[in-house]
C-alpha cells in the first residue's frame, strides 16, 4: 500500500514522517504505552540486578572469610561495576548495532549464574573473576532493554522509563535482604543453590521477550554511531552525563561500604542488610515520583531540589545512632537514587536515536564512573575510616547545582 502524503505547491508531494515504512514500528509502539513488554522489559532489570546485588551486603562475610582489606573490597566493586556499566557504551553499540535477543538473554544468563558462584570462591582472585564475569553479563543485557523502553512507552517516557528503573532499584532493595537472610541461614557455601530462581525466570522471558528493534544505525561504525545518536545535542548530554557520574559516585559509594561501616559500629550483617534496602527501595519510590513530577513539570525542577537537599540529608544519615539509622537510610536513598531514570529519559528525548547508545552512556557509563572510584574510596577509607571519607563524599552534590542550572527546560520527555 502507497503510503498517504500531502501535496505541496507545484503538484509535488510530502511524505509524513509517521508513514515512513521503516519507522513504522517506532511510530505505533509510540502512540500507546505497552505496558506488556514494559512489564517483561523491567522483569529483566529486576532479575539482572538482583543477583547484581548479592555481592555489596555480603562483603563483610567475604572480609570475614577471606580475610579481605578494604581496599580488596573496594578493588572488586570498582573492577564489578567497571564491567558492569563502563563497558556498555560498547554493548549499546554492538545492541544497535545487530538487534538481536541475544544480548539480553546470555547477559541475563552469565549475571544468574555466576555471581551466585562468589558463595564458593576459595580466595580473593577467583571471588574477583566470578564477580566479574556475572558483571560482564550485566553490562549485555542493559543497553538492549533500556534502549526499548521509550519504544513501547507512548506518552508516558519518564513514568516508563521509572518503572522500568524501579526493576533495577527495587532488585537492589530486595537482593540485599534476601542473600543476608540466605546466608546467614545456610551460608556462603550454599548460594550457588539460588541460581535455580532465576533461571526458571530466564525461560519464561525467553518465551515473551520480544526482540529489539532496529535503530537504523547499523551501517555506521562505533563513533558514527554515537555521533548519529547524539546529534546536535552532544554538549548538553554531555553535561546531564557528568551531573549523572557525580551522583553516581555519591550512591556507589555509600551503597558499597554502608555495609561495612554499620557491621564495624556493631549492626549484625542482617541488619546491615536491612538498611541497604532501605537506602535502595526508598529510591525506588523516589524514582517513580520523580519520573511523574518530570512529565507534569519538566526534568530540570526535579534535579534542583533532589541534587539540593542530597548533601544535608547524607549528612543527617551519617550522624544518626541506633534505630534511627534505618530512618536515614531510606531518606538518604529516596534522595539520592531519585533522578537516576531522569538522566536516561533526558538524554533519550534530546537525542532520540540510538536509545541503546543513549541510554548505556547515561545509565551504565555515568554509573560505571562513578562506582570505579570505590578502590580510592576503600583505600581512603583504610587511612581515615569509612565514616570520615562518607562524610567528604557527602559534599560532592553541591557541586552538581551549578551544571544543573544549565540544563535545558526540557518540559516534557518525548517517545
Amino acid at each position: 500500500m502507497v503510503p498517504y502524503s500531502a501535496p505541496l505547491p507545484g503538484g509535488s508531494r510530502r511524505v509524513r514522517p509517521h508513514q515512513n515504512p521503516e519507522r513504522t514500528a517506532d511510530l505505533t509502539a509510540a502512540t500507546k504505552t505497552n505496558m506488556r513488554v514494559i512489564f517483561a522489559l523491567t522483569l529483566v532489570h529486576f532479575t539482572g540486578d538482583f543477583y547484581s546485588a548479592f555481592t555489596t551486603p555480603l562483603f563483610p562475610l567475604f572480609v570475614e572469610k577471606l580475610g579481605l582489606t578494604l581496599t580488596q573490597v573496594g578493588l572488586i566493586a570498582g573492577i564489578a561495576r567497571f564491567l558492569a556499566f563502563i563497558v556498555q557504551p560498547s554493548v549499546g553499540y554492538l545492541a544497535d548495532h545487530y538487534p538481536t535477543r541475544a544480548f539480553t538473554m546470555v547477559g541475563l544468563l552469565l549475571t544468574v549464574v555466576f555471581i551466585p558462584l562468589s558463595g564458593i570462591a576459595p580466595g580473593f582472585w577467583t571471588l574477583l573473576l566470578v564477580i566479574a564475569i556475572g558483571s560482564f553479563g550485566s553490562s549485555m543485557f542493559h543497553p538492549a532493554v533500556t534502549g526499548m523502553v521509550p519504544l513501547y512507552a507512548g506518552n508516558k517516557a519518564g513514568l516508563s522509563m521509572s518503572i522500568f528503573n524501579t526493576g533495577g532499584t527495587l532488585a537492589f532493595g530486595v537482593g540485599p535482604l534476601f542473600v543476608t537472610w540466605y546466608a546467614a541461614r545456610f551460608g556462603l557455601s550454599a548460594l550457588p543453590a539460588t541460581m535455580a530462581l532465576g533461571l526458571m525466570v530466564a525461560v519464561y522471558l525467553y518465551l515473551i521477550l520480544p526482540a529489539p528493534p532496529n535503530e537504523g544505525l547499523s551501517q555506521n561504525g562505533f563513533l558514527g554511531a554515537i555521533k548519529e545518536s547524539l546529534g546536535a545535542a552532544w554538549k548538553t548530554i554531555a553535561l546531564i552525563w557528568i551531573v549523572m557520574v557525580l551522583r553516581a559516585v555519591v550512591g556507589q559509594s555509600f551503597m558499597t561500604f554502608m555495609p561495612v561501616l554499620f557491621v564495624q559500629e556493631g549492626f549484625t550483617i542482617v541488619s546491615a542488610g536491612i538498611i541497604f534496602s532501605l537506602f535502595t527501595v526508598a529510591g525506588t519510590i523516589s524514582g517513580l515520583m520523580a519520573g511523574a513530577f518530570s512529565d507534569r513539570i519538566g526534568f530540570k525542577p526535579v534535579f534542583y531540589v533532589t541534587h539540593g537537599l542530597m548533601t544535608p540529608v547524607l549528612l543527617l544519615f551519617l550522624q544518626l545512632s541506633g534505630g534511627w539509622v534505618y530512618a536515614g537510610a531510606a531518606l538518604a536513598g529516596g534522595i539520592v537514587l531519585a533522578t537516576l531514570p531522569l538522566g536516561v529519559v533526558m538524554a533519550q528525548s534530546l537525542a532520540p536515536r540510538g536509545r541503546s547508545m543513549v541510554g548505556s552512556l547515561m545509565m551504565g557509563f555515568a554509573f560505571g564512573l562513578g562506582g570505579l572510584v570505590a578502590p580510592l574510596v576503600g583505600k581512603l577509607a583504610d587511612l581515615y575510616s569509612v565514616r570520615v571519607v562518607l562524610t567528604g563524599i557527602s559534599l560532592i552534590p553541591l557541586v552538581t547545582l551549578f551544571l544543573i542550572a544549565r540544563f535545558p527546560s526540557v518540559d516534557r520527555p518525548t517517545a
